[in-house]
């Protein structure tokens, strides 16, 4: 009975996975819109990310700890609602054309994902003892999914009638009905799932602790921990960083104009759908740590083929990095929070602080596309995959 109501909880949690993606990855849909608007430089532009991964940073850890009180259940349904404020907020923001009060609705709107993401990775390797890595990979699957439709619906929605206005400020409202729509269904969700009554699993936590005692007082007592954290740092940076930039970039070397620009970024992350569902199965049979560290390289290899080569090569080898990040996020999460016990909740919350790195990485690459050019910026992004796998090469082993 335990067990097909912990399948039903992870059948439930997709749709949070889902969400989560679709609504993140409409960044890379606001960053070339927003440019234009408010006639932005690189940088400028990619503060649209650090205001929405700095929230990671920022409400993180205070939503790990609240986790602890409050329980896995209770933190989705309030992450939906949080994250549909968020969502609502942008209506008054293009009503007034601000960028300022953008960024401002992008951090609450944020802070809801953060919530959803603090509670949901957990949730999942919890509910699935034994199979973490591939359980999460799988779930995380779906995440990809709302990241590969997420462009199309930019692209449809926000992107497509921009040559039709007449001022910034009708530019600017063509992000009100989308987001009001997508407000919505996160209202919805959040009924479904208090309707749905989800197991608390705050106790099978705790007896894992205590099944694994080894007298430390602290999540930071576990050193595969804090370089995994370390780990998602960078490779949400270099994830984020290379979504951000890759409209403008096959605009530059491929003369791909924004509308088609967004359609061609669904393969980018639909590449990391296929991958996640691929890689579940995989990490059934080979290592997670070794399926990470293949990853690592040849996403490395793809993103130095790119600066030496330039043109088409460069944009189809940007995209399929795409595919290469697939595994990634729930592996590491899932080695770094392996035998935390009764942490896992702070642990989960010290990892999604750690997914600012998605709005310090994205800037830096942005001041580096200044002051050289774009498509050598793309180095940036490469320093990420080396210490991903230096993670899946050593760093994973508990210690």
């Amino acid at each position: 009975m335990q067990t097909k109501s912990s399948n039903f909880a992870l059948v439930t949690l997709t749709a949070l996975f889902f969400a989560m993606g679709f609504i993140t990855v409409l960044n890379d849909i606001l960053i070339p819109h927003l440019k234009i608007i408010f006639d932005l430089n690189y940088f400028e532009a990619a503060l649209i990310q650090f205001c929405f991964f700095g929230a990671y940073f920022i409400t993180g850890g205070f939503f790990g700890k609240l986790l602890e009180k409050i329980g896995y259940p209770l933190g989705v349904i309030g992450g939906f609602i949080l994250t549909a404020l968020g969502c609502i907020l942008f209506y008054p923001a293009a009503s007034t054309a601000s960028y300022p009060i953008f960024l401002g609705a992008l951090f609450v709107l944020a802070s809801g994902v953060v919530l959803l993401q603090t509670a949901g990775n957990p949730f999942v390797t919890l509910l699935a003892p034994g199979k973490e890595a591939s359980a999460l990979t799988l779930v995380q699957a779906f995440n990809s999914l709302g990241t590969t439709l997420g462009p199309l619906f930019g692209a449809m929605f926000i992107l497509s009638d921009t040559a039709s206005y007449v001022s910034k400020a009708q530019e600017a409202e063509s992000v009100q009905l989308p987001y009001l729509g997508i407000a919505g269904v996160l209202i919805i969700l959040a009924v479904v799932v208090y309707l749905l009554k989800l197991p608390d699993v705050r106790e099978k936590a705790e007896r894992i602790s205590n099944e694994n005692q080894d007298g430390r007082v602290s999540m930071f007592q576990y050193p595969h921990l804090v370089l995994g954290a370390a780990g998602i740092f960078f490779y949400v940076g270099a994830e984020v960083s290379i979504g951000s930039f890759l409209i403008l970039t096959m605009e530059q070397v491929a003369q791909i104009d924004h509308v088609s620009g967004a359609k061609y970024i669904a393969f980018y992350w639909g590449g990391a759908m296929v991958g996640r569902f691929i890689g579940s199965a995989l990490m059934t049979k080979i290592a997670p740590n070794k399926c990470l560290a293949f990853n690592a390289i040849i996403s490395s290899l793809l993103i130095i083929l790119a600066v030496l080569v330039g043109g088409k090569v460069a944009m189809v080898a940007l995209i399929a990095v795409g595919f290469f990040n697939s595994i990634m996020f729930p592996t590491i999460f899932s080695l770094a929070t392996k035998n935390l016990g009764k942490f896992t909740s702070q642990a989960s919350g010290l990892i999604c602080m750690a997914i600012v790195g998605g709005a310090i990485i994205p800037p830096i690459q942005g001041l580096v596309a200044d002051y050289s050019t774009l498509l050598l910026s793309y180095v940036i992004p490469l320093l990420c995959y080396f210490y991903i796998l230096f993670f899946a090469l050593k760093g994973y082993q508990p210690r």
